[in-house]
């Protein structure tokens, strides 16, 4: 009957996720391909360029500044920026720490995060159309390359292609489709390759870069923005990556990279690059030879056998060694960036584009774009609960140290509860052994998952952005394709438990201990999900989770009688998991028992040591019920949680003139 009713549950909750989907928006460049892309996408599998659309972005007056608690601008991170980035041209921005180069990048790709204390203003052009009226498709790269650990290589690219790929698309022409994404970025050779992660050993972080590049192309899109491709690499694979986007720019696209200090033949792909210093431009056009022999002419001359890019970024950076170095720095710094604005027709930028017809096509499918529907509510759902179950059943290390804490935790518990007689003093050891089981139990479903989901909701919400799917769909695989390898161990731990204390020996006492205990873990990891949600990384949710749920074993129902519980927190004891689980094993172990008594006052059956307890009067599918609606409660409230924290980023406004005084007399 508890099991038919958890059954119930199960379905009742999947049922409730999809009739409650809310489709997530895409982000505010990230936009899926067109109904009608189709035939780009089939031009695009040879690797040539005929698939992509060649997108020309041009900025003008683009200003980024700290607001102060008076709403004055206190800090300039841009100042009155004006830029162009072409198709087929690989452009970098360097400079310094702190100079403004990934700031700049985020407001051209709007990534930059939403923030009251930002003001941003200026123009984006694109094809000649201001932004606000259409649209366009980029692939944005960030610094940290973050995968599902145990999938293959093909496998993480196909599930993307799945996901974002139109669905009349044939799987031979979707499977030609990755196949030629895998060789054109040089995958090929660890196609079948887990990514792996610290735990187990995968591809090699270049490789990492390189899928990372290659999910963002599924969609075909015109722009790539990468924010410091090479960090963390080595001199051979940051050249491999950086050979990579060079070769997506002769395609056609239009590749914008940050970059801190690159090597001499890193520095050699670059057609055109922008130096920054402290948010204002030092230098902006070709690359290679052309800025060497601009500030030669200005008295800075390359010494030989020099590594250009080093050449650059000394000379536009401050030298804090001495009082009098950072002096003599900032004064040239100060002097190079009024030379290059004397120099630049900054007026150039500021005049009206006009509209070729091309752009105007452009435009029109991108607005196309931005009215495709989302793909249906199940074929998600199949997708996502194929990732999530291999994701589960694959994670040898995690699954190997569960499978071990189990048995070694109920070894532990049985050796010190061995074989449980039935004297007086049994009855508080048996409460003792069956409130450590609920506090085990639900502590190992916390710990592991707020462990690993911090981590997956980065990549959730990367893959939200980009529309690819709904929250319904997600939590809804991820809760089913769980549920076999998260039962398991419950399963374990109560197979060895159970005899070694000789608790209630029958074979439907033990089916109900499995299934309270199972129940129980399935409620704390999806209150790990919710803690994960809460916190902003992997070490706030590991020291939030634990201290949430010693709340929760407090009002457990064994150190606290819920009858003696303070009216203000007579509310705790209802929605602690830990008490539902005790309660309910305590019925399930305590009903029909009878007990060595010796004096008139002495407890002589299971059902008055229960009462003692306050544990009685309910059934332990009341229980069960119980704990299937905390579960229900934490997953709504992940759900909640993570719709409301999309990320949201800061919008562009027109600079108005008295942002232009202030700028100017800053």
């Amino acid at each position: 009957m508890e099991i038919k009713g958890l059954g119930q549950l199960l379905a009742a909750l999947a049922a409730a996720l999809f009739l409650r989907v809310v489709a997530a928006g895409a982000g505010p460049a990230l936009l899926p391909p067109a109904e009608d892309e189709e035939g780009d996408v089939e031009a695009g599998e040879g690797g040539g360029g005929g698939g992509v659309r060649p997108v020309t972005i041009r900025w003008a007056r683009v200003t980024c500044a700290l607001k102060n608690k008076r709403g004055d601008m206190a800090r300039f991170l841009l100042s009155n920026l004006s830029g162009e980035a072409k198709p087929g041209r690989l452009l970098a921005l360097m400079g310094p720490s702190g100079s403004g180069k990934t700031t700049l990048l985020n407001v051209l790709a709007g990534q930059l995060t939403a923030s009251p204390s930002l003001h941003l203003s200026g123009f984006l052009y694109v094809n000649g159309q201001p932004m606000s009226q259409g649209g366009y498709k980029i692939a944005y790269v960030r610094q940290e390359d973050i995968f599902f650990s145990q999938l293959t290589v093909r496998e993480t690219l196909s599930l993307a292609a799945e996901l974002q790929l139109h669905d009349t698309m044939s799987p031979e022409r979707k499977e030609k489709y990755v196949n030629d994404l895998l060789f054109r970025l040089g995958l090929v050779n660890s196609a079948d390759s887990i990514v792996g992660d610290a735990k187990v050993r995968g591809i090699s972080g270049g490789e990492k870069k390189r899928l990372s590049l290659a999910c963002e192309l599924i969609a075909s899109p015109s722009v790539i923005f990468a924010d410091e491709p090479t960090t963390g690499l080595d001199a051979f694979q940051a050249e491999k990556v950086m050979e990579t986007l060079r070769q997506l720019a002769e395609d056609g696209h239009t590749v914008i990279c940050s970059i801190h200090q690159p090597r001499g033949s890193v520095y050699s792909k670059f057609d055109d690059i922008v130096l920054l210093s402290e948010g204002e431009v030092v230098y902006m056009g070709p690359a290679k030879e052309e800025p060497l022999k601009y500030f030669a002419s200005l008295g800075y001359q390359c010494p030989d056998h020099e590594n250009p890019a080093e050449f650059l970024a000394d000379l536009i950076s401050t030298d804090y060694s001495s009082a009098e170095s950072v002096q003599s720095s900032q004064k040239r710094i100060e002097n190079l960036i009024d030379e290059f604005a004397n120099k630049v027709l900054i007026t150039e930028f500021n005049s009206p584009v006009t509209q070729s017809e091309g752009s105007e096509i452009s435009t029109k499918l991108a607005q196309k774009s931005t009215r495709k529907q989302r793909r249906g509510w199940w074929r998600q759902f199949r997708l996502l609960f194929k990732r999530a179950w291999m994701q589960a059943f694959r994670d040898g290390p995690t699954n190997k140290v569960r499978a071990r804490m189990s048995v070694a935790s109920a070894i532990i518990f049985g050796s010190v509860f061995w074989r449980m007689g039935k004297t007086q003093t049994s009855i508080q050891d048996r409460m003792g052994l069956l409130q450590v089981t609920a506090i085990n139990t639900a502590m190992a479903a916390l710990t592991k998952t707020v462990g690993v989901f911090p981590k997956e909701r980065a990549i959730v919400d990367r893959e939200r952005a980009k529309g690819s799917y709904a929250l319904g769909p997600y939590l809804s695989s991820k809760l089913l394709a769980e549920i076999p390898i998260g039962a398991a161990f419950p399963l374990i731990f109560g197979s060895i438990l159970y005899p070694m204390a000789r608790l209630h020996p029958t074979v439907s006492r033990f089916a109900k201990f499995c299934g309270i205990v199972t129940v129980e873990s399935f409620a704390a990891s999806a209150m790990g999900l919710t803690v994960g949600a809460i916190a902003p990384t992997t070490e706030a949710a590991m020291a939030l989770g634990p201290s949430l749920m010693t709340v929760f074993i407090v009002f457990g129902g064994y150190y606290v009688n819920p009858d003696n519980t303070p009216v203000i927190f007579r509310w705790i004891p209802k929605a602690s998991l830990i008490r539902w689980a005790f309660q309910g094993l305590c019925i399930n172990e305590f009903k029909g028992l009878q007990f060595e008594h010796q004096h008139s006052y002495d407890v002589q059956t299971g059902e008055q040591a229960l009462e003692r307890f306050s544990l009685g009067g309910i059934r332990i599918a009341d229980t069960l019920v119980a704990q299937g609606r905390i579960l229900m409660f934490w997953y709504w409230l992940t759900y909640l949680l993570l719709k409301k924290n999309r990320a949201r980023y800061q919008q562009l406004l027109p600079p108005s003139e008295e942002d232009q005084s202030k700028q100017q007399t800053e």
